[in-house]
């Protein structure tokens, strides 16, 4: 039982790392992280190629990607406000 209470606590602390690393403020990513980021970020998508490439542009203009796999924009403004020609978000 003690050995599953700390495999437990160990997953539960790499999960709080893992959230930490890539969800922050603009300007809390460092160019050569954009990569590892958009990969969380684009792990559920359905268009991955594009999602990837997109979110890659985004990133290393803003050095910030939204925690999760979907929404949270709201954590970096810069990625929530490009916009394309017809004005519709840029960033996945």
């Amino acid at each position: 039982m003690a050995k599953f209470a700390c495999v437990f606590l160990f997953m539960l602390l790499a999960a709080c790392v893992i959230q930490d690393v890539y969800a922050g403020g603009e300007g809390s990513l460092k160019p050569e992280e954009c990569a590892a980021a958009c990969d969380v970020r684009c792990s559920a998508t359905q268009y991955h190629k594009a999602c990837i490439t997109y979110c890659n542009y985004c990133c290393t203009r803003c050095l910030c990607v939204p925690s999760g796999t979907y929404g949270h924009k709201e954590e970096c403004p810069c990625y929530n406000n490009m916009k394309t020609k017809e004005g519709g978000p840029k960033c996945p």
